[in-house]
């Protein structure tokens, strides 16, 4: 192993979204954006098809390629960006769903692609994307016509539940959208946790799917190990890494690790983060570099082969915390130099 090995655990991600599923009494889509949260949109959304998921979201239409190519032609794919200038013929060819995000894109999906399907992103208050409601009002006859296929927004702030913008965009949510006839969906997986009330006629599970919050009872999905590819002792008063960013209190074993900033493992962890041989936790020492990463084995009765970053006992979140970020930047920052090994426990 020169290289590390991103085992993706797909039994634990299809055991995530069934038990988001089971807490809604409507359809459940997947998010697979960003090649699926950085694990890979083919195997997963080919899991998740096998499994019967029958829609799934993606960020723009290149991302859909993808995605069609695993699910087969039969799945809805809908494109959050829209139609776009320039992915009309991608769009047909692809049969994919675009969420029209205003009227110049109603306009154009109209006139490009009249009959081709498509749905309606409403703008709730996040000030993203979507439809203003002055917007929405001025073309909803138009677009409701055309029979759109699903209309929908995003919560802003669904991960902090007493956060009042919840019942403020789902207030807003009603009065764009009661009495259209047309399936309705509000929520990701911060909309799942908030109840009923927001899941309407669909959800788009993402994070929670892959292991991260706010679905605390998620099963880890990623597990992410480093080979050692080099022990070197250092007396005490060596220094470590550019910027001699730590130093050697004791006599030490250093383990240099093949990984860094280029490979998604981000530079404000260093100094910081542990690694993990088994159960035992050994300080990452230094700082974080393009392709390599020092951690100190000095505790370890035995010179490992590799040392694991993301694993039951430190997950995508506990990382994050260190690194003053969230667990999906962690989990899609995840480099290409991984090789990638899919499993079903």
């Amino acid at each position: 192993m020169a290289t590390g090995r991103l085992t993706i655990d797909l039994s634990a991600l299809l055991s995530n979204w069934r038990s988001l599923d089971a807490m809604t009494a409507c359809e459940t889509g997947a998010v697979v954006k960003a090649n699926a949260y950085g694990l890979g949109s083919g195997r997963v959304a080919a899991a998740l098809a096998g499994m019967g998921v029958a829609k799934f979201f993606v960020a723009t239409v290149e991302e859909g390629r993808r995605v069609r190519e695993s699910v087969g032609p039969e799945k809805d794919i809908h494109v959050f960006s829209g139609h776009m200038q320039g992915d009309t013929e991608a769009i047909l060819q692809l049969n994919l769903i675009p969420m029209l995000n205003s009227v110049d894109q109603l306009t154009r999906h109209f006139e490009a692609l009249p009959g081709h399907p498509f749905g309606i992103q409403l703008d709730t208050g996040m000030n993203r994307l979507g439809m203003e409601w002055a917007e929405w009002a001025a073309v909803a006859a138009i677009a409701m016509q055309q029979r759109p296929r699903l209309i929908m927004s995003h919560l802003a702030c669904a991960d902090e539940p007493d956060h009042p913008m919840n019942e403020y965009q789902l207030g807003i949510f009603r009065k764009m959208t009661d009495g259209v006839g047309v399936p309705r969906s509000l929520s990701a997986t911060g909309g799942i946790l908030l109840g009923k009330e927001y899941h309407f006629d669909l959800t788009r599970p993402g994070i929670g799917m892959y292991g991260g919050l706010p679905f605390e009872q998620a099963k880890p999905v990623v597990h992410l190990d480093l080979p050692v590819i080099q022990v070197r002792d250092l007396s005490e008063g060596e220094v470590v890494g550019y910027g001699n960013s730590w130093q050697a209190k004791r006599a030490s074993r250093i383990a240099t690790v093949s990984g860094g900033y280029a490979d998604g493992i981000l530079r404000s962890i260093s100094n910081r983060a542990k690694f993990w041989h088994g159960s035992t936790p050994v300080p990452l020492v230094g700082r974080v570099s393009m392709d390599l990463i020092t951690v100190d084995i000095t505790d370890l009765e035995e010179t490992p082969d590799y040392l694991s970053l993301l694993c039951p006992t430190q997950t995508v979140d506990d990382l994050a915390e260190i690194g003053g970020t969230i667990g999906y930047e962690i989990l899609t920052s995840l480099g290409g130099r991984y090789q990638r090994r899919f499993i079903a426990s």
